[in-house]
């Protein structure tokens, strides 16, 4: 108590306080995070000195070719959420599992999963795969609440399965991690939560007695699967080309988007020409709310090093405990909270350069820490108030959001124990990277 009162965290307490009450207010996120940050290097500089500075972090925090990925990223997910992808995806789903008890459960999981790994984007999951699903659930008799939680739950299991555009995020605050390494991290955690989910809903609809599909013909399961097949194969270009040298992130994002565009406009035909300048306007839009949201972020870390935040945090936390297990625990306490008022991408950049160095030092891998942070992160978009996947899966689904906490709850518990074992076993986030020698 001695410490929080006294004068060197009087600057860390004008930021955060500033922050907070700024996002309460209802100031757009990226804006707080500008306002906070001049607030608290004013104090420490002359306000001149704060402005040209903070615009210089602003400018040379996106001076980097690794974000380049993003935007392509970004597009190559709009051409998807277009371009028919997730209704194939969606019918090889069924194909896979829909022989089993709650198999309309199944189906959105593992679309979501599938989906959310080729766009990348929970948002773009819950609304494409969301969409198609609620209808088809409430005809089989899913109750429509728990169908949206489902929904909810499982679309953000693509931020981890990669390629996710967070990831590349992180690697860039953390300072020079491999990106190709965080992408191979993410599988098992990814796939570990999308089947946590898929057993809880497997109990629930076993226990609710609700209907398996049909069993497809073997025509139908073809025509499926061959659908399906040119989606799936993005994965593999993307991936395969990381991994085997072929390129890098960055041009496997570029590649993406001509593998989308392809796809979606020449084979599948889902798209029109017509309609691509305003698919690519929305790109622009969404790239620009990111960018500006790493700018002012990459700001607030330059002052929240200059005010000592990171070693005081350090100093506090250790004063607590020298445990990593405690420290983890601890942790993983404040970014839950933290991912209940602030999306990801302004979270892993402002709190990344506070915790990473205190876990490091305490002998904990940057990638292990980074999967952890991500994961505990997204069940943040599953919360309000800011929780952008809850609010896109009662809009898709037509659900009133007091409905959904309910039925979400064991699915909360399913994400919980899978960020606990993510947390606690290095090996689930780091045996694929050592098995590829990444």
């Amino acid at each position: 108590m001695d410490i929080l009162l006294s004068w060197e965290w009087f600057v860390p307490c004008v930021m955060f306080l500033s922050f907070f009450a700024l996002v309460f207010m209802g100031v757009p996120i990226s804006f707080s995070i500008g306002i906070a940050t001049l607030t608290s290097a004013a104090l420490m500089f002359p306000f001149d000195t704060t402005l040209i500075v903070s615009g210089q972090k602003i400018a040379t925090g996106l001076d980097s070719f690794s974000l380049l990925a993003i935007p392509f990223f970004i597009l190559a997910g709009s051409l998807m959420n277009s371009g028919g992808i997730a209704t194939r995806l969606i019918n090889f789903s069924q194909i896979l599992v829909g022989r089993i008890p709650g198999s309309l459960g199944h189906t959105n999981v593992m679309a979501n999963m599938m989906f959310g790994s080729i766009s990348g984007s929970a948002v773009a999951a819950a609304a494409a795969v969301g969409g198609t699903m609620s209808p088809l659930q409430a005809k089989a008799g899913y109750d429509p609440a728990y169908s949206a939680a489902i929904n909810v739950s499982s679309c953000i299991t693509g931020l981890l399965i990669p390629p996710s555009n967070v990831m590349i995020v992180y690697a860039l605050t953390a300072g020079g991690i491999s990106v190709a390494t965080l992408f191979m991290a993410g599988y098992i955690p990814g796939i570990l939560m999308g089947a946590g989910i898929m057993i809880m809903n497997y109990i629930i609809a076993k226990k609710r007695q609700y209907p398996v599909s049909e069993k497809p013909t073997f025509s139908t399961a073809l025509k499926y699967t061959l659908d399906a097949i040119p989606s799936l194969l993005m994965v593999v270009v993307v991936m395969g080309g990381i991994l085997g040298g072929v390129f890098t992130a960055t041009e496997a994002s570029a590649i993406a988007v001509v593998y989308t565009f392809i796809l979606s406009v020449l084979i599948y035909r889902e798209i029109k020409l017509s309609e691509l300048p305003k698919i690519i306007l929305d790109a622009i839009v969404t790239t620009s709310i990111v960018l500006f949201l790493i700018g002012v972020s990459v700001a607030m870390s330059w002052a929240m090093t200059n005010a000592d935040i990171p070693y005081m945090v350090n100093d506090l936390l250790i004063s607590v405990s020298d445990n990593l297990i405690v420290i983890l625990l601890i942790i993983n306490i404040l970014l839950l909270v933290i991912g209940i008022f602030m999306d990801m991408t302004p979270a892993v950049l402002i709190f990344t350069p506070i915790f990473l160095p205190i876990v490091k030092e305490l002998g904990m891998d940057p990638v292990h820490f980074g999967i952890m942070m991500i994961l505990n992160l997204c069940i943040g978009l599953c919360t309000p108030p800011v929780g952008s996947a809850l609010f896109v899966g009662c809009s898709v689904s037509g659900v009133k959001l007091q409905d959904l906490i309910k039925p979400l709850i064991p699915f909360f518990c399913v994400l919980l124990a899978t960020l606990f074992l993510v947390t606690y076993i290095p090996s689930l986030s780091l045996f694929l990277p050592n098995f590829f020698g990444l």
